[in-house]
């Protein structure tokens, strides 16, 4: 038994006795049975930033693995006011390294972050975290850095200014948002941190 493991403040962690980051379903379905949990949650960002959450009461193996699976239809024009009534068929999939036991819940409930797909099982490229991929890519690309940050956009605080324009162009709508326009600007700001001179 991994002591470090053992020790995580994350209970599927400890129990599994893997890092989350390889979790599968599998995992998540033992974990479910064995500890006799009822309530499983999909939560995943809308428009307004807000966390949106799809509660799911299992009584089966075969209803969890297919929620695992296919994920759970959404109404994409009620969470993205950018997507028309007509295409707004969404899908929130659950990111399994993500899986946590909601501390706050009244009955033991396992919760996870959830990715949106569109109705061709591609990645919403509109989404949230669609965008916070490119743009961290693109910071990797100007400057050479990873960006690693847990869910609250905390860096470094000799980058909080970076971290500060990353947040302003992820509020923004993603039209107005564009790569170009976020490696611009961190380009901007890397200089500046280069040279010392921090605006």
């Amino acid at each position: 038994m991994n002591h470090e493991l053992s020790m995580s403040a994350n209970q599927l962690v400890a129990a599994l006795q893997k890092p989350a980051s390889e979790f599968t379903k599998a995992d998540i379905i033992s974990y479910i049975k064995e500890n006799d949990i009822r309530m499983v949650n999909f939560m995943y960002p809308a428009a307004d930033g807000r966390l949106k959450t799809l509660n799911f009461v299992i009584n089966d193996v075969a209803y969890l693995d297919a929620i695992l699976t296919c994920g759970e239809r959404v109404d994409g024009s009620s969470l993205f006011p950018f997507i028309e009534a007509g295409s707004s068929d969404l899908y929130v999939v659950p990111r399994f390294c993500t899986a946590f036991i909601d501390p706050f819940a009244e009955t033991t409930t396992l919760s996870m972050l959830c990715s949106y797909f569109n109705k061709d099982g591609e990645l919403l490229e509109s989404s949230p975290e669609y965008t916070l991929r490119k743009a961290c890519k693109a910071f990797t690309d100007v400057t050479g850095m990873e960006f690693q940050a847990m869910g609250e956009l905390i860096v470094d605080c000799s980058l909080l200014r970076i971290n500060v324009a990353i947040m302003n162009l992820l509020l923004m709508p993603s039209s107005m948002t564009s790569v170009p326009t976020v490696c611009c600007i961190l380009q901007r700001r890397a200089d500046r941190l280069n040279t010392g001179i921090l605006k």
